[in-house]
């Protein structure tokens, strides 16, 4: 399992992976091809300081964009974006994680 994990830490998106993008933006809940999916992953299995996640603040109503502090016990820093749509709020956390993992800013 170490080399999985390896192999999922040192990914980085090629050219290629930017059909991805589209396919994320159409689909962003539910099941994914195996490659979105491990481009997920790659994104997902950041480092928890300043991670940016969701809070669920209406259950199936309201999400609010967070960040995690990387300290077990601390709480998260909830920040200004506020969503009503599941979707919209996921694809907003994909553009952070991209910009992060690529430095390529996406647009809305």
């Amino acid at each position: 399992m170490t080399d999985l994990n390896e192999a999922v830490e040192h990914y980085r998106p090629t050219p290629d992976d930017r059909r991805l993008i589209e396919e994320f933006r159409q689909n962003p809940i539910g099941h994914h091809s195996a490659d979105l999916q491990r481009l997920l992953t790659r994104m997902r299995g950041a480092p928890m300081a300043d991670k940016h996640c969701l809070v669920t603040v209406e259950p199936n109503r309201v999400w609010q964009l967070a960040q995690t502090s990387g300290v077990p016990g601390k709480p998260l820093k909830l920040l200004k974006e506020r969503f009503t749509s599941m979707a919209e709020a996921e694809w907003h956390v994909f553009r952070i994680r991209w910009h992060a993992l690529t430095g390529e800013r996406l647009g809305d």
